[in-house]
């Protein structure tokens, strides 16, 4: 049984293959035909956190491959009414697939230890890997390669890098990191990039200008995630020269997007020019969503793909 928490999960074929599986269905969706490669399979939606990129294309995509989905709430009592063992132990019995969105990581990977179907991180504070899987199918898809320029990450080592940095890894994207150094990876998550994936060209820095010089992509998040909010007047002031502006991407090549994984603070993190620029890929990248999650669920449920 498959699971996917982290992209530690994955191999490079696997997610090359992932990609080769949402590529065949987002060509067939732009040809009008919607294969129902999970007539009758149900997917579970556990969510404590706001959503609507992660829920809408995880629901049509589902909806599209010929399945249904279920939204579960709070009234669901994820680890409130029931333990959560019991609660995984129960719900794995009537769906195919749980895709959980929590607060904290330990609740999706207990959840994948005692469920009897697979589960699939929609998002912790530690992880990310749906997003971080669709921004490098966005990337691959506009450039073809990838070549020796890296992906500059600006702004918060939060759960989106992480994931991102595992995927470039695994892909063989640099990555440059312009970071202020309270908010870069702990030593903890720097051994597990040692350990995942020796291959991860990183080089961390606190200069913008410096991270997106030679990038393929300059990407940006929020600087206070759900939860932070007790620090966001504090990260504001940190993260106040990282805003990715006009004048930070005239210093990035030419043909360098941008990239974000939304909902964005403009005015904070990044000003509407750049957002709404000619460079900005951010529409691309949640559109793809939907397409590279179609290539999760297939390959978690059907092994191979079509």
């Amino acid at each position: 049984m498959r699971h996917l928490i982290t992209l530690a999960d994955l191999t490079t074929p696997q997610i090359e293959r992932i990609f080769q599986i949402a590529r065949q269905l987002e060509d067939a969706l732009d040809q009008g035909r919607r294969q129902p490669l999970l007539a009758g399979r149900v997917m579970a939606l556990v969510f404590e956190k706001p959503s609507l990129r992660t829920r809408v294309s995880f629901e049509a995509g589902m909806a599209q491959l010929g399945g249904s989905s279920l939204a579960l709430g709070s009234e669901a009592g994820l680890g409130t009414r029931e333990s959560l063992a019991d609660f995984a132990r129960v719900l794995s019995q009537y769906v195919d697939v749980i895709v959980a969105r929590t607060k904290r990581h330990d609740v999706v990977t207990n959840l994948a230890r005692h469920a009897a179907c697979p589960v699939i991180n929609g998002l912790t504070d530690y992880a990310h890997p749906c997003q971080a899987l669709a921004d490098l199918y966005t990337l691959r898809g506009w450039f073809g390669t990838f070549g020796s320029r890296p992906l500059a990450w600006i702004g918060d080592g939060n759960n989106v890098a992480r994931s991102l940095a595992l995927g470039c890894g695994k892909l063989r994207l640099p990555m440059v990191m312009a970071t202020p150094e309270p908010y870069q990876f702990d030593p903890s998550f720097l051994e597990t990039l040692r350990r995942e994936v020796p291959q991860l060209e990183l080089t961390v820095t606190t200069d913008p200008g410096e991270a997106v010089r030679d990038a393929i992509a300059v990407y940006t998040d929020v600087w206070a995630s759900m939860g932070q909010e007790a620090e966001a007047e504090k990260r504001r002031r940190a993260f106040g020269p990282y805003q990715v502006n006009a004048e930070l991407m005239s210093r990035a090549p030419r043909d360098a997007v941008f990239m974000h994984c939304l909902p964005a603070r403009r005015g904070e993190e990044v000003t509407d020019e750049v957002i709404d620029g000619p460079q900005s890929i951010v529409l691309r990248q949640a559109a793809n969503r939907m397409h590279l999650q179609k290539g999760i669920l297939v390959w978690i449920l059907n092994g191979e793909g079509p």
